[in-house]
């Protein structure tokens, strides 16, 4: 195998999809990672579909081993797999929604990146690349539990890129605004698009950082508000 391999979380996303069709371009292998996923969502011979939920270790386990016993290497890890819940503020948040922002936006990263850094390590190379977002640094009301999540996981990114600067790994996470996608959309029909991010201009960024130019960039917490500064 001389292509590098992606492995991407939430790869027929909103974000996802434009993030695996970049990889694709980039002349990348890369592995889709969803719940329901298949060979069809991307006509490319590079692509392999993996079905799969991120709802616990063992579950990312077998994720990251069936990567290796196909391709022999996980070179790039990128998870965008999250989801969001808002309208309440923190007094009124239930414990369920609570913790459901932390399964989805931190849980599933954790368990991700337990499952794959071994491996990296073993190998001496690696790119990590995680969707946070803007709220992260810059809470709004009535979204803490989501923007607690994120924040968490900023964290947790930058302690990997620590963890790992001399395993020849590195470890960023992206921070957009509100993306331009079909469910943001949907959730948010009154909303003024005109402001909103590119999933395009996302997916461009995360393939240079996988690519040889991004080698010298980790611990980063890259904002990517497009208009809506």
């Amino acid at each position: 195998m001389t292509a590098k391999t992606a492995l991407v979380t939430g790869a027929n996303g909103g974000l996802g999809t434009h993030v695996t069709l970049a990889l694709l371009e980039a002349s990348f292998a890369v592995v889709g990672l969803a719940p329901k996923i298949l060979q069809s969502n991307f006509s490319h011979s590079n692509f392999t579909p993996l079905p799969a939920a991120l709802d616990s270790l063992d579950a990312a386990k077998k994720a990251a081993d069936s990567v290796i016993a196909r391709f022999g290497k996980i070179d790039v890890l990128v998870h965008t797999v999250g989801g969001f819940a808002g309208g309440q503020t923190i007094a009124d948040t239930d414990d369920a929604t609570f913790q459901r922002m932390f399964e989805m936006n931190l849980n599933s990263a954790f368990h991700m990146l337990r499952a794959v850094i071994p491996h990296m390590r073993k190998a001496g190379a690696g790119r990590i690349i995680a969707i946070g977002s803007r709220a992260a640094e810059s809470p709004g009301p009535t979204v803490g539990a989501y923007s607690a999540s994120k924040a968490a996981l900023v964290s947790l990114i930058r302690t990997v890129a620590l963890e790992t600067k001399d395993s020849g790994i590195t470890a960023n996470v992206i921070l957009p605004g509100t993306i331009d996608t079909a469910a943001n959309r949907k959730a948010m029909p009154g909303a003024d698009t005109s402001t909103w991010v590119q999933p395009a201009s996302i997916a461009s960024l995360i393939a240079w950082l996988a690519g040889d130019a991004g080698k010298d960039i980790t611990g980063a917490a890259i904002p990517v508000y497009g208009k809506g500064l």
